[in-house]
């Protein structure tokens, strides 16, 4: 059972959870043929009495941005194309896909959306449930077949080119980042922000849901989170977050390390770029920012990106 510390309500909110599951739901662990990616898993952020979910949304705007300002969204979407693409150009990933042949099926898009994991499902659903016309909608029924595998049948040469094809609507971009937003952004900078963690600690939650998922189990998202907090304590219940993101970053190296594909394997993401920043002290994700991802070096300034970013004072680590 995943532990959920959140406003003394851990019980109830992790009933809520399993009580949500079924259907594509369905835990990763308890199904090898689905990734940790499983982009369905409930929000335990949701979970809990209208009145619980009022006080959380009132003790987030309270607070600042982090993350979710626009500038610093840029950045993170920036470091996780390093990572997931080997770019810093994310915006020339909407039309991108490819079979991965691990296990998730067909990955695409901005952030790698997977026909064996759900996620990639959902986004064409909602994009066909504003634009029914557009080239993937015939691709629904075989998506809906194949969700939970490996499998393309139904899909293949064609489907890859009705991707690309619907990517040069702007809609479909739109929805890109609408599904990017629901599945994985804002639910990670939320509880982040809950746990009192900083926008670097936002990224590195952000990141994680990215690649693992907001999956229940050891290997998804919240399994993680629980084991970096069996470890140390969130800087919300009074701990240093430092010292709680060192161990969430293990718990997540740790994970992995286990999987069965190389590249998946490699920890780089983790080792030489937000270890980095933590290291450093760069708990704001000041610019100029430099980290290396399977070897290849990476930096943004601030004169990279519209506007002005907090530069780091001189002198500092």
């Amino acid at each position: 059972m995943t532990r959920l510390v959140l406003f003394g309500a851990p019980v109830a909110i992790a009933a809520a959870f399993v009580s949500g599951l079924g259907g594509h739901g369905e835990r990763p662990a308890d199904n090898p043929a689905l990734r940790t990616r499983q982009a369905t898993a409930p929000d335990p952020l949701k979970a809990g009495s209208e009145s619980e979910q009022k006080k959380q949304d009132a003790l987030i705007d309270a607070m600042p941005p982090g993350l979710a300002a626009p500038l610093k969204k840029e950045m993170a979407a920036r470091l996780v194309a390093s990572a997931e693409n080997s770019t810093l150009d994310w915006r020339s990933l909407y039309g991108a896909i490819e079979y991965s042949g691990n296990g998730d099926g067909y990955v695409a898009g901005i952030i790698g959306f997977c026909s064996g994991t759900n996620d990639m499902l959902q986004l064409v659903e909602h994009f066909t449930k504003e634009h029914p016309g557009n080239p993937l909608a015939s691709y629904l029924p075989a998506l809906r077949a194949v969700d939970g595998t490996d499998s393309r049948e139904g899909l293949g040469p064609r489907f890859e080119a009705a991707w690309t094809k619907a990517a040069e609507d702007p809609a479909f971009r739109t929805a890109q980042d609408e599904i990017r937003d629901r599945i994985s952004f804002d639910p990670a900078v939320r509880l982040a922000k809950l746990d009192g963690l900083s926008t670097l600690g936002q990224f590195i939650y952000y990141d994680a849901m990215v690649l693992h998922g907001p999956g229940l189990g050891p290997e998804g998202f919240y399994g993680i989170r629980e084991a970096a907090m069996r470890k140390a304590d969130t800087a919300a219940a009074g701990g240093d977050e430092r010292a709680y993101l060192t161990a969430f970053l293990d718990a997540r190296r740790a994970v992995m390390i286990r999987q069965k594909s190389e590249q998946a394997r490699d920890t780089s993401r983790i080792d030489t770029a937000q270890r980095v920043f933590l290291r450093n002290g760069n708990m704001d994700l000041a610019t100029p920012l430099t980290w290396q991802v399977y070897g290849e070096a990476f930096r943004i300034t601030s004169a990279q990106l519209p506007g002005r970013l907090t530069t780091r004072p001189p002198g500092s680590p």
